[in-house]
């Protein structure tokens, strides 16, 4: 089995029922189905019996959290890779799948693109990397999506599973430790992938996803080297934005010379 697509609910029977009905319509046979739901009591259970049939493995039982119920569907996992689709989420197509596993390379995360619909109607197409391999300050300041991403299961067991202490953050701590600090390969297919529920927990909660991003990076990333990235992020970003238009990129090159040249001259006196 080459790819073991993961769903987690809780109480979203109407979410549920809208991404089990977008995988298992998938051309695909090359993949498996599981489902992890969290002792739902709103007719979800009645939803994955519907569909039972379809559904490689499910359980439903009460857990601590989503990322424990994520890590469940890991370990029942026997796919090459995992992706992980949480209810309300979306396969936007019936072929991508079979897309996105064709001519498949050999690399530790494949991905794709993420679509966001947003509270007025407007489609925003994320293509997260758009074929850059990601860096430390990819993660720094920001994250690669998730629902559009395939990761070879093999890494959970050299990396570690997925953070249970964490609420909202453990996927990207996960992204930060294998990619941002031990450069596994990233390959981006322009494929549209997944369609996100913009009412996700991690939408919704800007501070407390910061701070739990903040408790992690001061965690795991050396104090001398984080203090440079806190000083000179924006500045990086400043500059890359900057390096995009040839005008401003020649203004920039000016300014910085004349101050050299500035510089130099009072360092004489």
């Amino acid at each position: 089995m080459k790819l073991s697509i993961i769903t987690i609910n809780f109480n979203n029977a109407t979410g549920l029922y809208k991404t089990i009905e977008s995988v298992i319509k998938q051309t695909s046979n090359d993949i498996e189905y599981i489902l992890i739901d969290g002792g739902s009591t709103d007719g979800s259970v009645e939803v994955i019996k519907a569909f039972e049939d379809k559904i490689s493995y499910w359980i439903s039982e009460p857990d601590n959290g989503i990322y424990q119920a994520m890590n469940k569907g890991i370990k029942a996992a026997k796919g090459d890779y995992c992706q992980f689709l949480n209810s309300g989420d979306c396969l936007v197509q019936e072929d991508v799948t079979e897309r996105m596993l064709y001519r498949m390379p050999e690399t530790s995360v494949l991905i794709g693109n993420m679509l966001k619909i947003l509270p007025s109607g407007k489609c925003i197409i994320d293509n997260g990397i758009s074929n850059k391999q990601p860096t430390f300050f990819t993660f720094y300041r920001g994250t690669l999506n998730h629902s559009s991403a395939y990761i070879r299961r093999s890494l959970f067991e050299k990396y570690g599973y997925y953070d249970e202490s964490l609420k909202i953050v453990s996927d990207w701590k996960w992204y930060l430790i294998a990619i941002g600090l031990h450069n596994e390969e990233v390959v981006y297919k322009d494929i549209n992938v997944s369609l996100f529920d913009m009412n996700g927990i991690s939408n919704s909660s800007k501070e407390f996803l910061n701070t739990e991003r903040r408790l992690v990076l001061e965690a795991i990333v050396p104090s001398n080297i984080l203090v440079d990235y806190d000083r000179y992020g924006t500045g990086i970003i400043q500059m890359n934005r900057i390096k995009n238009y040839t005008a401003t990129k020649l203004l920039f090159e000016f300014v910085e010379r004349t101050i050299f040249y500035i510089e130099k001259i009072k360092s004489l006196f």
